[in-house]
């Protein structure tokens, strides 16, 4: 690599000749203010926060988009600069609402922040407020365009991440603001739910839309039986949001949290991603020996379900028909638990807890409701049980470690890796290749599907049988595979996709701000949690096969397809 060297606030550094100012100055360990810059995003230099001098430039620079060359001297902390960056802030800040106490992002708001470190005690400016509705008719997402600084990260977001460019800049000057085309909803516009808009906006311009009144009054109802589910990826992010460093796995203190806020049964969403594998791995045992339709694709991933649904609803066939763990475990809750603990199910409250906004989407679809009820009643993210467990005062470090509720609490290491990129493929392949050779693996790690690279391929023994698999995360990577397939070009047998970068991990709901060492930090503790469990098959798990010895029969049975699987159709949005 061509090196350059500079020379930033005094110090002579060697950089990278592809380097900005900013990539140097936050590589000598100068850190410079920014709001429209996104380590994992093309940089825009739209807000001009980063400015910096160069010595024999006209003017101030944009740090973020201004390329180093050889013997440039930059100085980031000048009183030209200062006041630069100060004037800036308190321009947005004249136009921003003033809210600060009662927003969603109080307290982790980066222009909050940044006004903060300026020093910014009064704002010298008087501006003139927008006031535009609220986004809110959807079950997932909120957008107030009112606090939108313009910093064009969600359009970004959308389009470069995740390939489905809802969001665009439209009209002009004081006017100009950020949305789907038309100015429609994202209700009417051809949105997947992801909310990964929502982990890269600043402010709180795109928020989750919050549930956490609505099951606090469920909790109060001393006539409702209130039952929890916790995803897999939400043990090693919840710690995040209760001032924990990345990576914490909080599996124990995160139950007893639970209990303390008054839910009446505690359970794990990684049961039912146990039954996910033995139905979906059944499924496409079946599809693989007579000629079904391959390559079949994971369907746990609501976001992705709804960009097929709405992008490609030609190869809709080839989604599993399993519903997402999520789903079945609705579905269970209203129907098997029910039945043996002797509660009306119309008097059951089931929650998730998830890592996701599009599974707000998810329980509200008409199909879900195979219980005769809504199979989930609400879904909330990581981020919100954060603040429902800082309303309740819990010192969240001194709780105890406490285990889930049994049956539905009892699960393996293959449910808990579903968490991340990979991790469905890799519980399913355990499964299946032992249920096509009836004999036990030697090793289970199946590690050439794990890790963050967007699109990986791997062949796997199974049997007499060479079966060939992919993986993609974020909409975009799940783009290129559906064009492979549509051109004829895939010769894949079995493909898992999910929607957010590292998968669930990665999710629209975890708590911010997050990164590509973030998501790893996460990541290597789902797979912690899973060396850690005594049972790392889905096949293994006790608690599910009493469960179809009892009551649902056998995989892709007739009880098992009533409540355990569905169908998706074209979405028509926009």
């Amino acid at each position: 690599m061509e090196m350059v060297n500079i020379t930033i606030d005094g110090q002579k550094v060697e950089v990278p000749k592809t380097a900005t100012v900013l990539e140097a100055a936050l590589a000598t360990g100068i850190k410079v203010p920014t709001l429209c810059y996104h380590p994992e995003l093309r940089p825009e230099g739209a807000c001009r926060v980063c400015l910096v001098e160069v010595e024999g430039a006209r003017s101030l620079v944009a740090s973020c988009v201004y390329p180093v060359n050889e013997g440039m001297i930059v100085r980031t902390n000048t009183k030209a600069v200062r006041e630069a960056r100060k004037t800036v802030v308190e321009l947005l800040l004249a136009n921003h609402p003033p809210d600060c106490f009662t927003c969603q992002r109080n307290l982790n708001c980066e222009l909050q922040s940044i006004a903060a470190d300026l020093g910014i005690r009064e704002i010298p400016f008087e501006g003139e407020r927008k006031n535009l509705p609220l986004d809110a008719n959807n079950p997932s997402l909120v957008r107030d365009q009112n606090k939108c600084i313009l910093c064009g990260r969600c359009i970004r977001a959308c389009s470069e991440r995740q390939g489905v460019h809802v969001y665009s800049f439209v009209n002009r000057g004081f006017g100009t603001t950020v949305a789907p085309a038309f100015m429609t909803g994202l209700d009417e516009a051809p949105c997947t739910y992801c909310g990964q808009c929502a982990t890269v906006c600043p402010t709180a311009a795109i928020v989750e839309k919050d549930d956490t009144d609505a099951v606090w009054q469920a909790i109060s109802d001393p006539k409702k039986h209130v039952v929890v589910q916790t995803a897999p990826a939400v043990r090693v992010a919840l710690g995040e949001a209760l001032g924990m460093k990345s990576g914490s796995i909080v599996t124990g203190k995160m139950v007893a949290a639970l209990r303390r806020l008054g839910f009446d049964k505690v359970f794990d969403t990684d049961f039912t991603a146990d039954l996910t594998i033995l139905e979906e791995g059944n499924e496409f045992i079946q599809r693989l020996t007579t000629g079904g339709k391959l390559p079949m694709i994971t369907s746990c991933s609501p976001g992705w379900v709804n960009f097929i649904e709405l992008m490609y609803p030609d190869l809709l066939d080839h989604l599993s028909t399993a519903k997402s763990p999520q789903q079945m475990f609705g579905a269970l809750v209203k129907t098997y638990y029910a039945e043996k603990q002797g509660i009306d199910p119309k008097d059951i409250v089931s929650v998730s807890i998830m890592p996701c906004t599009a599974k707000k989407y998810e329980c509200t679809r008409p199909e879900m409701n195979s219980s005769g009820y809504q199979d989930v009643d609400y879904v909330l993210t990581t981020r919100e049980l954060g603040r429902m467990i800082r309303q309740a005062g819990l010192d969240f470090g001194k709780l105890p470690e406490e285990e889930y509720d049994a049956p539905l609490g009892i699960s393996t290491g293959a449910g808990v890796i579903f968490g991340a990129t990979g991790g469905v493929m890799e519980a399913a392949l355990r499964t299946v290749a032992e249920v096509v050779t009836g004999q036990e693996l030697g090793c289970i790690d199946f590690k050439n599907v794990r890790g963050l690279t967007g699109i990986k391929e791997a062949v796997v023994p199974v049997g007499d049988l060479k079966v060939k698999v992919a993986v993609a995360h974020t909409l975009q990577n799940a783009r290129e595979m559906l064009e492979k397939i549509r051109a004829g070009e895939a010769d894949y047998h079995f493909i898992e996709v999910m929607a957010c970068p590292g998968g669930c991990i990665g999710g629209g709901g975890q708590p911010l701000p997050v990164c590509r060492e973030v998501r790893q930090a996460r990541v290597d503790a789902i797979y912690e949690c899973d060396t850690c469990m005594a049972m790392r098959k889905s096949h293994d798990n006790p608690a599910v096969k009493e469960l179809y010895d009892t009551w649902l029969g056998k995989p892709l049975g007739e009880k098992s397809h009533k409540y355990l699987h569905t169908h998706y159709h074209p979405q028509h949005r926009g």
